[in-house]
């Protein structure tokens, strides 16, 4: 299969595409930023999905919209509005599964304003997708990570006061990693044919804590 994923020089992006790599698959990855993946299966494009054209990409079976900002003052341009406008210029009935990587934010609300908001916004967007694409036979769905040990939040990770504040809202003690979001990735566009409209919540039980006082 042709994989289109956003958002791979690092963290999600770049684990998934390697993840489809290592399955035989062949791999466009489009990013601001340089490729950081060498393969012969794999294509790199650079461009912001946001403001920059959308040049010709053909025969896409699965996309996984994965690039997006935290706190930049472009949230929603590009996390929402970006990921709306390249969906919208590879959908084909040649698609058989779009992902969209969200946040438990989208549910929890727990983070900056407009982060929050862009991936809320995303969740509903992809429900809009799978509507559509279902009259091919195609899936779309999103996963909604929290805490993922990548570089973009090293800055709790290596503050002991934060981490452990942290680890104090986690049932699960633990963060997952890059590696294994990209797992759900894979599974959700490559395995998955029943699941469609549905976003999963993948956070270690921190949006399920509750202190039953008695």
């Amino acid at each position: 299969m042709h994989i289109v994923i956003t958002g791979t020089s690092g963290g999600i992006g770049k684990a998934a595409a390697e993840r489809f790599l290592s399955a035989g698959h062949r791999v466009t990855g489009i990013d601001v930023c340089p490729a950081s993946i060498a393969d012969a299966r794999y294509t790199h494009l650079v461009f912001d999905i946001f403001s920059d054209p959308i040049p010709p990409i053909g025969g896409v079976d699965v996309l996984v919209n994965n690039a997006g900002v935290q706190d930049s003052g472009r949230d929603i341009d590009v996390n929402l509005k970006g990921t709306i406008r390249i969906t919208e210029a590879l959908l084909s009935p040649q698609l058989r599964s779009v992902v969209f990587v969200a946040s438990a934010s989208a549910t929890t609300g727990a983070e900056f304003a407009e982060y929050a908001a862009s991936k809320g916004g995303m969740v509903a967007y992809m429900k809009n997708v799978a509507l559509r694409v279902a009259q091919w036979g195609a899936t779309a769905n999103s996963i909604s990570p929290g805490g993922v040990t990548t570089a973009l939040n090293r800055h709790v990770m290596e503050d002991p006061a934060l981490w452990k504040a942290i680890m104090a809202e986690t049932p699960l003690k633990k963060w997952a990693s890059a590696e294994e979001i990209a797992e759900w990735i894979y599974f959700v566009a490559a395995v998955n044919r029943s699941m469609t409209a549905q976003d999963i919540l993948i956070d270690n039980g921190e949006a399920a804590r509750a202190n039953f006082i008695w």
